[in-house]
C-alpha cells in the first residue's frame, strides 16, 4: 500500500509520515511538499493526506486533477480551518482532518481509510477471480468456461473431466496444470481429483459430498484439507 503526504509545512509532512510508519511500517509513504509535485506524480496511491491551503495549487485544485485520473483515490484533507471542509467534499473526500492535528483522531481516520481500501481490493480479486476463465478443447469444439463453476475435476488416463454446476466436460491434460490454475479455493483432495472449496456440503476423513456429486478423499490429504478449507471459510 502507498500513501501520500502533500503539506508545504516541511514539520506536517514529517509528523504525519511518521504516523503512518508507526502505524504499519511496511506502508510506503510518498512526500509531496507542492501540489503541483504531486499532480505530477505519475505513481499509484492509494491514500492520499491532502493540505488544502498551498501556494500555487492548492488542495482543492490538486485533488480535482488527482480525481480526474484515478477515482479510486482515498483523499483526507488536512486543514485548520473548517469552512474548507465543505469544499473538500465536493472533490469526494474520504474524510478531513482539522490542525493541530489530534493523534486519536487521525489513526481512527487512517484506520478506516486502510480498512476501505483493502476491502476494496479484496472485492476487486474476489471479482477477477470468480470471471477466470479457461479454454478447453472437447470433441472437437473449443469451449471457454468459468473456473469459478467447476465443482470438481477427476483425471482418468490422460482425460480431465470437469464436473460444472450445470454441465460436464472432458478434454485431455494434467490435472496438475488446473490446480495451478485453479487457485486458493481449489484443492486437491486426492491424486484423481481436485475439488472447488465453494462447493463443499459436508465431509469426512474418507470422502467429500459436493453440490453434484461425492469424491474420495485421500487420507494423507485430509488435515491439509480441513486447514485449507477453514482459511477459505474465515476469508469468505
Amino acid at each position: 500500500m502507498t500513501i501520500g503526504v502533500c503539506d508545504d509545512e516541511r514539520e506536517i509532512r514529517t509528523y504525519i509520515a511518521e504516523k503512518i510508519r508507526l502505524y504499519d511500517s511496511d506502508i510506503n509513504v510518498v512526500l509531496f511538499e507542492s501540489g503541483e509535485k504531486l499532480v505530477g506524480y505519475n505513481d499509484k496511491l492509494d491514500i492520499l493526506f491532502l493540505d488544502i491551503q498551498m501556494s500555487g495549487t492548492d488542495g482543492i485544485k490538486a485533488a480535482e486533477q488527482l480525481r480526474a485520473k484515478d477515482k479510486s483515490l482515498v483523499i483526507i484533507f488536512v486543514t485548520a480551518l473548517t469552512e474548507y471542509v465543505y469544499r473538500a467534499f465536493d472533490v469526494g473526500a474520504f474524510n478531513y482532518i482539522l490542525k493541530p492535528i489530534d493523534k486519536v483522531k487521525f489513526y481512527e481516520v487512517l484506520n478506516k481509510a486502510v480498512a476501505y481500501v483493502n476491502n476494496n481490493q479484496e472485492d476487486k480479486a474476489a471479482t477477477e477471480e470468480n470471471d477466470r476463465v479457461m479454454l478447453i478443447h472437447s470433441h472437437g469444439v473449443h469451449t471457454n468456461v468459468r473456473i469459478d463453476d467447476i465443482v470438481y475435476a477427476e483425471v482418468l488416463n490422460r482425460k480431465v473431466t470437469l464436473h460444472m454446476t450445470d454441465d460436464t466436460y472432458e478434454y485431455y491434460g494434467k490435472l496438475s496444470d488446473l490446480e495451478a490454475l485453479a487457485g486458493d479455493s481449489f484443492f486437491r483432495v486426492h491424486r484423481a481429483y481436485l475439488i472447488n472449496m465453494k462447493y463443499v456440503r459436508s465431509y469426512n476423513g474418507d470422502s467429500i459430498r459436493l453440490t453434484n456429486g461425492n469424491v474420495q478423499m485421500s487420507k494423507a490429504k485430509y488435515k491439509d484439507f480441513v486447514k485449507a478449507f477453514l482459511r477459505y471459510t474465515v476469508k469468505e
